[in-house]
């Protein structure tokens, strides 16, 4: 009998040849769980071990490229050549289970704790201070980042791509998103500059487009085999002003000339629609692939838990389902797919389950002590 969940399951390949086993794409979640010296620990890539052999591609926790970019406690480096063996093991432990390994890279930028970077100096590219809180509380206001550490932080991007294919990863995530360091360079609430990095739309592009273009530089430079170049951005932004629907078109317009292998949303709800800035009601989903789907693949993701969310997600016409909360959740997920047995998928935490889904303790401590992050059993 025919799995009628066979789109999931199909085969795909990127233009640089690079194929993957399935549709199904491991999102990338900070875990809290790595070395104090920003190694990656053993509970790690226990944790990723136990995801990576459904998934067709697996994309890292974000790895932070500069030592003034750290975000999280508990996170690991791509920021120096002493990082290389230990995103190495990372890398191979998850190929080794058949999925395709990427490091998502990022510079926390105004949202970095201060107690996490040398001499507490939290930068961006402007000084002006974020809405929102950070995993440890208010933010000071950051110091604006001069011409010359912008390029440097440029460099350091391309730096950790080299690192990357050193260690032996299928490809690199630019993480764009989440009100990080390069969306605040695209953000009108964030940079309020007035030389050639903000200003216009087109000069707060300059630094996300300088980063990609580095990027590609350095994987021209020194792959020696097909290497993938992601990158993952965020729609909107609550803050007025902020990143508008329509801004973010015109961002996508420009990475697809870059000839990316993939643009990544990054999105609580697959089906939300655009706060402001174009008159469309269909879902911000649907909008990107119409815009950019035909020039570069898009990834889709957000609150995707069933099998039958998956499927509905994929039959929008975007290839690639991330999934991220369902995976931490059901490690099984795509082999009860395969199976035939995705009725038996489980969507919702059991709280007594941390050892039997091999979920380190800073990230069990983190979803437990978050209400409504997870959708937790009842009973439990």
């Amino acid at each position: 009998m025919k799995n009628q969940y066979q789109p999931l399951l199909e085969g795909f390949t990127f233009e640089n040849r690079i194929s993957l086993k399935n549709r199904v794409v491991m999102a990338p979640m900070t875990n809290f769980a790595s070395n104090e010296d920003g190694t990656v620990s053993d509970s790690e890539v226990n944790y990723y071990i136990r995801r990576s052999k459904g998934a067709g591609m697996v994309i890292t926790a974000c790895a932070y490229v500069s030592p003034s970019g750290k975000g999280f406690p508990g996170e690991f480096g791509s920021h120096s050549d002493e990082m290389i063996p230990s995103l190495r093991k990372l890398a191979e432990s998850i190929k080794k289970e058949g999925a395709k390994a990427v490091l998502q890279v990022f510079h926390g930028g105004r949202m970095c704790p201060p107690e996490l970077v040398p001499g507490g100096d939290v930068v961006s590219a402007s000084a002006v201070a974020p809405e929102q809180q950070t995993p440890t509380g208010e933010q000071p206001l950051p110091r604006e980042l001069t011409d010359e550490e912008i390029q440097s932080i440029i460099n350091d991007f391309g730096e950790s791509a080299r690192r990357a294919i050193e260690a032996g990863f299928d490809g690199i995530e630019i993480h764009g998103a989440n009100g990080y360091l390069i969306q605040q360079f695209f953000s009108p609430h964030s940079n309020q500059r007035t030389d050639r990095w903000g200003g216009t739309i087109e000069q707060r592009m300059a630094f996300p487009l300088a980063v990609v273009d580095e990027v590609k530089r350095v994987v021209k430079n020194h792959a020696k085999e097909p290497f993938l170049v992601g990158y993952r951005f965020s729609p909107e932004e609550p803050e007025t002003p902020g990143i508008t629907m329509d801004e973010t078109l015109l961002l996508l317009d420009e990475l697809a000339k870059k000839k990316l292998d993939y643009l990544h949303v990054s999105l609580m709800d697959f089906w939300s629609v655009p706060r402001r800035g174009v008159d469309d009601t269909r879902s911000r989903m649907e909008i990107i692939q119409e815009r950019v789907g035909s020039q570069v693949p898009v990834i889709g993701v957000g609150s995707i838990y069933s099998a039958d969310d998956a499927l509905k997600a994929i039959q929008t016409g975007v290839p690639l389902i991330a999934i991220g909360r369902e995976l931490i959740i059901d490690p099984d997920w795509v082999q009860k797919i395969e199976e035939g047995r995705a009725s038996e998928i489980k969507t919702k935490l059991r709280k007594d389950a941390q050892q039997e889904l091999v979920v380190p303790d800073p990230l069990w401590q983190a979803i437990i002590n978050a209400p409504g992050w997870f959708p937790v059993e009842d009973n439990q």
